[in-house]
């Protein structure tokens, strides 16, 4: 059932990632409150059955495959979100992956892909939205980082520096944009151990198995669907700017 009194009520909203993990619980969260929903991710099947039960369930949305590393397809992406529901309220900057390995150890293609994904995903889908909340003057753009924006760990290097890179991207477009006066929002949220698929990402048997030791500790997707709920739904002249949501006994 539709909260009609929700703050968040017929706010068009992007999120990407939305297969699996935090955003497809975001995209749970939002639609009950009312959003209008935008689904991105690579995984049509993941995307369509979500689709279908937020339908099911007197919800809107609708999909676009997306991959975060190619700008044309999210310009095709924030295109196809105008053209359906003629605004976009919220970016919710989710898609990320986490391959842990040491330096020594010389992955390459996962620094590239994460560096591709991670930072250069965030810019991307920046960079398609921003024209159109210019241009209304209103807006909000919530980042994803990680514990591991704030924190530096063995065999995390590169993942830190790409967390740490989205958390500078953050506090920068806010400060661009408050001086520009555009009223448009930002806020950087840095989750904990959270239950999701972003373990899998991590190949390297030894990181695997410490990090399968150290998210014991991990707490649903859903604690992050509230957690960026309540960011949306302050009133406009509010900017949440910066929000860290560890399990409570986590210590790292």
């Amino acid at each position: 059932m539709l909260n009609s009194m929700s703050n968040i009520q017929d706010k068009v909203v992007i999120i990407t990632g939305a297969s699996s993990g935090i955003g497809e619980a975001t995209a749970k969260k939002l639609v009950s409150q009312g959003a209008k929903l935008v689904l991105a991710a690579r995984r049509e099947d993941r995307l369509k059955k979500l689709q279908e039960e937020i339908q099911n369930d007197g919800g809107q949305a609708i999909y676009k495959v997306a991959d975060v590393t190619s700008h044309e397809q999210l310009a095709e992406l924030a295109a196809y979100a105008l053209e359906q529901f003629g605004k976009i309220d919220v970016l919710v900057n989710n898609a990320g992956i986490m391959p842990q390995a040491f330096l020594f150890k010389k992955k390459i293609e996962e620094w590239d892909q994460m560096i591709d994904v991670n930072i250069k995903g965030v810019l991307y889908t920046i960079a398609a939205v921003l024209p159109s909340m210019r241009e209304r003057k209103s807006g909000h753009v919530i980042n994803l980082s990680s514990v591991a924006g704030h924190n530096i760990y063995p065999g995390g290097t590169v993942y830190c520096g790409t967390k740490h890179a989205v958390r500078a991207i953050s506090e920068g477009l806010r400060q661009e944009e408050a001086m520009s006066g555009t009223n448009i929002r930002v806020t950087n949220i840095s989750p904990g151990a959270i239950s999701s698929e972003l373990l899998d990402t991590t190949s390297e048997a030894e990181m695997r198995a410490g990090l399968d030791d150290f998210y014991q500790v991990a707490i649903e997707a859903d604690n992050i669907a509230h957690t960026i709920a309540f960011a949306i739904e302050q009133p406009a002249e509010i900017g949440i700017n910066e929000i860290i949501v560890r399990p409570t006994v986590q210590v790292g």
